[in-house]
């Protein structure tokens, strides 16, 4: 009963948080004289960020429900298969045709690796998912002008390397490394509800999602400060001009997408705006890099898994992408 009361009491703060900087948001603008022009731009990206990533993380956690009260272990273990190259493939293929955002897609695969999945088979999920879903390659698509080429290599290298990120987890952990927390994953709960009427399902179902969405929720509105600090006091041009050659560029650009921490279904148009600045392989660094982690997406982990592993997935994510394109860069 007190986990339940405390998980009601920080639902209804960070729901009260929400609401009071929205009105606060509007009913500054009646008094932007009192404020500076940089708090008013924090203020508009905060609650932009937050306005956008929302939406994906109430799927994620609408899903999380799903697998909580009607999948259960024996099922899950039955859709993934024994075979670990044929469940690396597995998991980045299904996540690539699901429309998930960086921050919707961590809630699911904590429920997923909490109901046995294979810890390795979950990243296969949580890199694609964001990355190279219909939504982003087409939107890809769009923001270079209907260019073709550059939605496939987005598609093609991305896949490739959450492949080799998805085999090295593989084979450096065993375990789930996700942390304990008041999200329960009991199984023996798990094949009572199963068994249960469907109104009762349904009912366990949004309870696991409420409680969900506001275990996530302060850890995303954390992350979401975080970046617009960054939007609004770090110059992108200050960050640009660290680049030189190639190397250099295609790291401050996956540095960039770290920092803006945008959503993947968008980061394409800003990409496209450093076109004709850029070489096309920076710009794929921003396109790959940036779903596979960013700023807020870190914060969303690390209350999920365990530091040392959201260290080790950070360098690996981080090599695997720089490596990939510039050996894919004379193809590029």
């Amino acid at each position: 009963m007190r986990t339940r009361a405390n998980s009601e009491l920080i639902g209804f703060a960070f729901l009260g948080s929400c609401f009071l900087l929205f009105y606060f948001h509007k009913g500054i603008r009646l008094n932007e004289s009192f404020f500076s022009d940089s708090f008013l731009t924090f203020n508009m990206v905060f609650i932009s960020i937050l306005l956008e990533a929302l939406p994906f993380v109430l799927l994620g956690v609408m899903i999380s429900g799903i697998i909580q009260v009607f999948v259960s272990e024996e099922q899950l273990s039955k859709f993934i298969p024994r075979n670990k190259f044929l469940a690396i493939i597995m998991s980045c293929l299904v996540g690539a045709l699901f429309p998930a955002c960086e921050c919707g897609i961590v809630p699911i695969v904590r429920r997923l690796v909490g109901k046995g999945m294979p810890l390795f088979a979950g990243v296969g999920f949580l890199l694609t998912g964001p990355l190279i879903n219909p939504l982003v390659i087409f939107s890809t698509y769009m923001a270079f002008g209907e260019d073709t080429k550059m939605a496939l290599l987005r598609m093609v290298l991305g896949l490739i390397t959450a492949m080799m990120i998805t085999a090295m987890i593989c084979a450096l952990f065993q375990q789930n490394q996700l942390k304990l927390t008041k999200i329960s994953f009991n199984s023996n709960g798990t094949e009572q509800q199963v068994k249960q009427p469907l109104p009762t399902r349904l009912q366990a179902m949004i309870e696991h999602a409420i409680d969900e969405f506001f275990d996530m929720g302060k850890f995303l509105i954390i992350g979401a400060v975080l970046a617009a600090f960054v939007q609004t006091f770090i110059a992108t041009k200050s960050i640009l001009d660290l680049g030189n050659g190639l190397v250099g560029s295609t790291l401050v650009m996956m540095g960039l997408a770290y920092l803006l921490s945008l959503c993947s279904e968008a980061d394409a148009f800003i990409a496209a705006s450093f076109d004709h600045l850029l070489p096309k392989t920076s710009l794929l660094g921003f396109l790959i890099y940036g779903p596979m982690l960013d700023l807020k997406n870190t914060i969303m982990l690390l209350s999920v898994f365990k530091f040392r592993f959201v260290m080790t997935l950070t360098i690996l994510i981080t090599v695997t992408v720089l490596a990939v394109l510039l050996l894919a860069h004379p193809m590029i």
